[in-house]
Parts: structure tokens; sequence; C-alpha cells
């Protein structure tokens, strides 16, 4: 999978993506990350990307022009990915959607900045997507978000492939069940027998049945 992303501030990405599983996934060639200035873009000999809104307000509003180039140069390269525009005023980004983008060839994540995007930039979009209810500083870290998640669900990036089935919102109506390691004991708690005893069908009943409760008590909106 290919995934563009177009940003004001391309260093922010610099740490997270050049670790853990988005770096090993560029390294074996799973996935090509690639970071669009929108800088670049700008007009001028100052490189401006954003204006004063019409009708007044407080803040600026990214402009048409830099931001449409730079999506048809993405797409240039990017041909038939889907370009996507981090907004909180977006669809919310779940699990299941997550596993539709995965199974796409490409992505172009649009990290908005400022106090939005000039409407006419959605023209050159096929969807808005917000990580949540609250607002950020700018597109960037929903752009991370979406980024690792989408990322992480290709075959072969986590290694073993059923860890990316046994987790929370796997099954969009439950969290994930408790899980437990090495020692046995830890002061004064120990591992659930269950999960000793090596019988399967007997550990399959206990974790699903920890998930539900688990789900009851902190997200019953999902049941």
């Amino acid at each position: 999978m290919k995934i563009d992303i177009i940003t004001l501030f391309p260093d922010m990405f610099k740490g997270p993506f050049d670790m853990s599983m988005l770096w090993k996934a560029q390294e074996r060639g799973l996935a090509q990350i690639k970071l669009w200035d929108l800088r670049e873009f700008g007009l001028g000999t100052r490189r401006t990307v954003d204006d004063t809104p019409y009708g007044g307000g407080d803040g600026m509003v990214l402009k048409p022009e830099p931001m449409v180039a730079a999506i048809e140069a993405a797409k240039a390269k990017n041909p038939g990915a889907r370009v996507i525009a981090m907004t909180p005023r977006g669809h919310q980004y779940v699990q299941a959607k997550a596993r539709q983008l995965a199974e796409l060839p490409g992505l172009i994540l649009i990290a908005g900045h400022y106090e939005g995007f000039d409407e006419r930039i959605m023209t050159y979009v096929d969807e808005q997507l917000s990580i949540g209810d609250y607002v950020l500083t700018g597109g960037e870290l929903p752009a991370m978000v979406v980024a690792d998640s989408v990322v992480r669900l290709i075959p072969g990036v986590l290694g073993g492939e059923q860890s990316a089935h046994d987790e929370s919102f796997s099954d969009p109506s439950l969290l994930e069940y408790p899980q437990y390691t090495r020692p046995v004991e830890f002061r004064g708690e120990r591992v659930p027998d269950v999960l000793l005893n090596g019988h399967h069908a007997e550990i399959e009943k206990w974790r699903r049945q920890q998930a539900q409760e688990r789900t009851r008590e902190v997200r019953p909106d999902l049941q």
C-alpha cells in the first residue's frame, strides 16, 4: 500500500514513522509512506497557503490553490488512491473503516490546520474522517492514527496474522479480554487458572465472558 500525506509540518511524522511496525512495514516493502510539504505548493515568494476567512472571524483558512495542487501531484504518483481529509466534522473513524482502507491500493491523507479548509477543496476529496469528538491543533496526529491503524492490518506487518483479529473492536460490540504473561504470580496476583490448563475451548469461553464483562463496565454503548 502507498500512503501519501499532505501536511504543513512533515517533520512531525519523522519519529512515529521511523520506528516500530510502521518502520518495519516500509523496510519490508509492505507499505510506502510519502510526505508532501504543502508549503512547497504555496503561492508567491512567501509560499502563502492560507488567508483570512470571508465573512469575518478569527484565524486563517487553507487556500484552495495550494491544497488542490498538492492533491493532484500526489494523485499523479499514487493513481487510484482514496483522498481523505482529516477534520473534526468528518465521519467517526472506527476499526471497521480501518479494515476497509487497508484493502485499498493507496491513500492520500490531508492534514488540515488553522481554522480548516476552504470548502472548495472538498470537491477533490473522497471522504472526510474524524478520530474523535475533540479538536486538535492540526490534522497531523489524526493522519498518523489512520496510517498506523491501516498499515498494521496489511498482511505480513504484524507477523502473527491472528493478532489483528483478537483485539478490541475486531468485534465492534466487544472490547478485548484481559491478557497475561509470565510470571504466574506477581505481588500476590495470579494468572487465572483457566489460562494455565491448556484447554482451548475453556480458554475461549473465558475470554469471551471477560470481554463481555469489560464491555458492559467500560463501554455499555457498544452493546
